[in-house]
């Protein structure tokens, strides 16, 4: 039977999991001179979504709209086609929410902390019970939990903030920077976990980070602000890719010194578009044979040596970059 939901109207109508999942339509949030959302006019479809964008970008003032916590100055916004002011105490009963700041009582156990929050968003006691265990298995934490949430590390808190979050069976779930605080290894497996619980149980997931990479590796869909401004909206498939340049990688030699510079310099001289990191040049502004001529002759002129020469991939950066312009 399909989760009921209220409608605009306040009637009770079936949840249906293709449709959008957030809708916004020029929402605007003012804080004082501070304009923290700008207009944004977006669409959140189905799977995992990154909401990306710098420190301050609009990512927290938008999850806390979407839950109904922050009244939008201006604009109209949906989600599981619910407005989050009128409908926000049946909209929270289908939605998870893991906040980034470190909020969990230290006196309390994994397995008690999750069980009362489940508990808050309307399952009987006996199923909250079992839910706070099973998930506490689920994101790796099933020996430790009935350890107090002020012995565990970063990392184990930030699984039973996931926990928590997906123990009462949500339509959709709110990660605000999950990895934060993560070392390398810590943020990989728990982007895996995320990609795996989105998968498996057919959650919806929005992920904030501002990390573009890690939006990459497991979302469907992105979202990207920029001091409160809708850079970009859409699949990453559709976004990200085959760019319209080339990726040059160098192999740094001593002499001639200074050689991966003499090359970014007369291929800027030539008029095209040079991004340098350390020895690898991504660049673009004439078609790909013209770009490969020209690289290979400014190479040799330099006495450089090519390690790769490759098709440039547009990524997340680039969008920022583009919007910037």
């Amino acid at each position: 039977m399909p989760s009921q939901v209220a409608g605009r109207n306040g009637d009770a109508q079936p949840y249906d999991p293709r449709v959008t999942i957030v809708e916004a339509r020029g929402l605007t949030q003012r804080f004082g001179p501070t304009v923290a959302l700008d207009g944004l006019d977006l669409e959140m479809q189905p799977g995992v979504t990154g909401l990306v964008g710098a420190n301050g970008a609009g990512k927290t003032t938008l999850l806390n709209a979407m839950l109904g916590l922050r009244i939008p100055t201006s604009g109209s916004l949906t989600v599981l086609g619910i407005d989050p002011q009128r409908g926000g105490h049946r909209l929270r009963a289908m939605v998870g929410f893991a906040p980034e700041r470190n909020v969990l009582p230290d006196e309390m156990r994994a397995v008690d902390f999750v069980r009362h929050l489940s508990e808050v968003r309307g399952l009987p006691r006996s199923e909250a019970r079992n839910r706070a265990s099973d998930t506490l298995w689920l994101v790796g934490l099933g020996e430790e939990r009935l350890r107090t949430l002020g012995t565990m590390s970063t990392g184990q808190r930030q699984r039973v903030k996931l926990a928590q979050a997906i123990a009462s069976d949500p339509k959709l779930v709110l990660l605000d920077e999950p990895t934060d605080g993560l070392d390398p290894v810590q943020r990989s497996e728990m982007l895996t976990l995320i990609g795996e619980i989105s998968r498996d149980f057919s959650i919806n997931v929005v992920l904030s980070s501002h990390q573009l990479e890690e939006v990459e590796r497991v979302c469907d869909n992105v979202v990207a602000l920029d001091a409160g401004r809708l850079v970009a909206c859409g699949p990453i498939s559709a976004l990200v890719g085959a760019g319209d340049g080339i990726t040059l990688e160098l192999v740094e030699v001593t002499e001639p010194a200074g050689s991966v510079a003499a090359v970014e310099a007369a291929l800027l001289d030539g008029g095209l578009e040079v991004r340098r990191h350390q020895a690898t040049l991504l660049v673009r502004g004439a078609s790909f044979e013209e770009l490969c001529d020209r690289c290979r002759d400014a190479v040799a002129d330099a006495g450089a040596r090519i390690r790769s020469l490759d098709t440039r991939r547009r990524s997340l950066e680039d969008l920022f970059e583009d919007a910037s312009r």
